[in-house]
């Protein structure tokens, strides 16, 4: 029998057809002992305390941009949202929508980009789902990833626990991913070098927990609504004002002129590699050194404050000294992101 090059009705039967596609493409490169087995749950083995679980739903449009693709995007997202809450990932599921007449060949770059994502964070994909909807049902491939994570650290990290006098840091520039997306989908071309942001974070929390651990008070990565909307949760959970200076935001300026030539503001653009961290501040300098030592942390700054006069306000003071309130994004200026 030929070779397939385009999906059918039938890779979605759960029968030969299946089965071929699974045998001869997602183990091809995806080669966990637990995946292989094809059961329907793996066991993991060899993990205690508390557990953490995630998931989530990838759907961008290109599917393969500038520093990535859905694939690649799929994995670190998970993977990073187990790492905001202090979680460890062990594992991550693998479900597939693929829409009738999608190309096998395209099909095969994505599961080979998944592979040498979970490879490289050392987080293997050990169980999975795929489903084929006739032509015209989707969009052709939507992505779900699941994590499990250990959390092993004491300290609890959660968007309630900001404090008045905490500092804001962040680990890097802001709006790489979510400017790269609204190029590609315009086909605009800008000077400078646009590229995603996307990668795993989980090392370099790993890296400051152990050294810093009961200093950290809240991570989190802002990924849709951007640092803006981000903020505006974790003021509002933890019943703070945040203020944050314009001058300390790194916004590459590649990033900053293509705002500027498509109308968007990069503070409510999505980042898919860069975590907010709030700590003490007396170990402010201590973190922001931790997270400079690693790669992923390279281009930390710290950003601003949590103050406790007007609870869940997010204040930004500008450039020439005045004051803009910001708030959660409302709308979708930017569809089809992540």
């Amino acid at each position: 029998m030929a070779t397939p090059t385009y999906i059918t009705l039938d890779h979605g039967s759960g029968g030969l057809v299946s089965q071929e596609l699974i045998n001869t493409l997602f183990l091809k490169y995806l080669r966990c002992p637990q995946l292989r087995d094809l059961e329907d749950c793996a066991l993991l083995d060899g993990f205690s305390g508390q557990l953490a679980l995630s998931t989530d739903s990838y759907v961008v449009d290109p599917l393969f941009f500038p520093g990535g693709d859905i694939g690649k995007l799929a994995v670190h997202g998970t993977i990073n949202d187990l790492a905001m809450r202090g979680a460890r990932p062990i594992a991550l599921s693998l479900a597939l929508i693929m829409e009738e007449g999608f190309e096998i060949a395209r099909l095969e770059q994505i599961i080979a980009s998944v592979a040498a994502a979970s490879e490289a964070a050392g987080v293997a994909v050990v169980t999975g789902d795929t489903k084929v909807v006739p032509r015209g049902k989707a969009d052709g491939i939507f992505l779900n990833t699941s994590g499990i994570g250990a959390v092993e650290y004491r300290v609890f990290i959660s968007a309630t626990n900001a404090r008045p006098g905490d500092a804001v840091l962040l680990s890097g520039s802001l709006a790489d991913h979510g400017i790269t997306i609204m190029t590609a989908q315009a086909g605009l071309a800008v000077d400078g070098d646009l590229r995603s942001d996307t990668q795993p974070l989980h090392r370099m929390v790993a890296t400051l927990l152990d050294e810093v651990e009961d200093a950290v008070h809240v991570l989190r990565d802002p990924t849709r609504g951007g640092l803006a909307t981000a903020l505006c949760e974790i003021a509002s959970s933890s019943k703070v004002e945040i203020e944050i200076d314009e001058e300390c935001l790194p916004i590459r300026p590649a990033v900053s002129t293509a705002c500027e030539l498509i109308g968007l503001d990069p503070l409510y653009l999505a980042n898919e590699g860069k975590c907010l961290v709030i700590c003490s501040p007396e170990e402010q300098d201590r973190v922001l050194n931790i997270m400079r030592s690693v790669e992923e942390g390279a281009d930390a700054v710290c950003i601003g404050r949590v103050r406790g006069e007007r609870p869940g306000r997010v204040n930004l003071r500008t450039r020439i000294g005045g004051q803009r309130l910001l708030e959660p994004l409302t709308g979708q200026p930017l569809p089809r992101i992540c």
